[in-house]
C-alpha cells in the first residue's frame, strides 16, 4: 500500500513538473522557471521548440512572413506558440492551427485587415499539396459535356476572398477591401503540381452548383447559372458556360459525375 502511494505521488510531482515545464516554455514572461532547473538549459530547449515552430510557420507562409519585419513576424509566433493549444500532434497541421488562432484567438488592431485571408489562400497550396486524393484522369466524354452528369475534382477548391489575396506583396499591401470581392480556383493536377486561378462570378457560381449538387448534368447547372443571372439573352449564358465548362475539363477541375 506505501508502495502505491509513493508511485501515485511520484506521478502527480513529474506531472506537474511537465506542466511547469512547458508554460515557461511557450511563455517564459508570464511564468516561472521551473524550481531546480538549469537556466541555461531551460533557454536551449525553449530556442529549440519555438524555432522548430517559427520555422514550420514561416515555411507554409512565406507571404505572411516578407511583408512583416522581423520584430512583427516574431511576435505574432510567439504569440500563437503561447496561446494556441494544438489539437494535433502532426506537424504538418501546424498551419491549420495558425489559421484557427487567427480566426479565434488573435486580438490585435495593428494586424493587417486581410491577414486571415491571405494565410488561409497560402495554407490552401499546402493543404492541397498534401491531400490524400488522386486526380482523375481525362475521359473522351468531357469534350461532350452538354448532357454528362458533372462533378467538381475533390482536388479543386473555389475560393472567395474580400481582399485580392494572390496579389499581396511588400509592395502591395491594401488597407481597405474593394467593391468587388476576389475569386479563384486551386486545383491540383495530374503531375501533383498545385495552381492558381482567378475566376469571374459567374465562374464561382458555377462550380458552387456543380459542388453543391451531385451528378447534374451540366446543361443544367450553365441554365441555373443563367436563370440567376437575369441576363436578357440566357442562351449566351449557356454558350459561354459550356466553353467554360470545357476548359475546367481539361485541366480536370471539372470531371464526370
Amino acid at each position: 500500500m506505501k508502495n502505491r502511494l509513493l508511485k501515485t505521488e511520484s506521478r502527480i510531482d513529474f506531472k506537474s513538473k511537465q506542466d511547469e515545464f512547458a508554460a515557461f516554455i511557450r511563455d517564459p514572461e508570464n511564468n516561472p522557471m521551473p524550481a531546480d532547473v538549469n537556466g541555461q538549459r531551460m533557454d536551449m530547449y525553449r530556442e529549440l521548440f519555438f524555432n522548430n515552430i517559427e520555422g514550420f510557420l514561416s515555411g507554409n507562409f512565406p507571404v505572411l512572413r516578407k511583408i512583416l519585419d522581423d520584430q512583427q513576424w516574431y511576435a505574432l509566433a510567439q504569440d500563437f506558440y503561447a496561446k494556441h493549444a494544438c489539437q494535433s500532434p502532426h506537424f504538418s497541421q501546424i498551419p491549420e492551427e495558425f489559421l484557427d488562432y487567427l480566426q479565434n484567438e488573435r486580438d490585435s488592431s495593428n494586424d493587417f485587415p486581410f491577414m486571415l485571408e491571405l494565410a488561409h489562400y497560402e495554407w490552401v497550396e499546402m493543404a492541397l499539396s498534401i491531400a490524400m486524393e488522386e486526380a482523375a484522369d481525362y475521359h473522351p466524354d468531357l469534350v461532350n459535356l452538354l448532357d454528362q452528369p458533372v462533378a467538381l475534382s475533390p482536388l479543386a477548391w473555389p475560393l472567395a476572398y474580400q481582399y485580392p489575396v494572390h496579389k499581396i506583396g511588400p509592395a502591395f499591401l491594401p488597407l481597405e477591401a474593394p467593391e468587388q470581392p476576389t475569386f479563384l480556383i486551386v486545383y491540383r493536377d495530374r503531375h501533383d503540381d498545385v495552381h492558381f486561378m482567378e475566376i469571374t462570378p459567374i465562374t464561382y457560381r458555377l462550380l458552387e452548383i456543380i459542388q453543391e449538387q451531385e451528378k447534374t448534368l451540366a446543361e443544367d447547372c450553365v441554365r441555373q447559372v443563367a436563370r440567376e443571372s437575369n441576363h436578357p439573352n440566357p442562351e449566351l449564358i449557356v454558350a459561354g458556360g459550356l466553353q467554360i465548362l470545357k476548359e475546367l475539363a481539361e485541366k480536370m477541375i471539372v470531371t464526370l459525375a
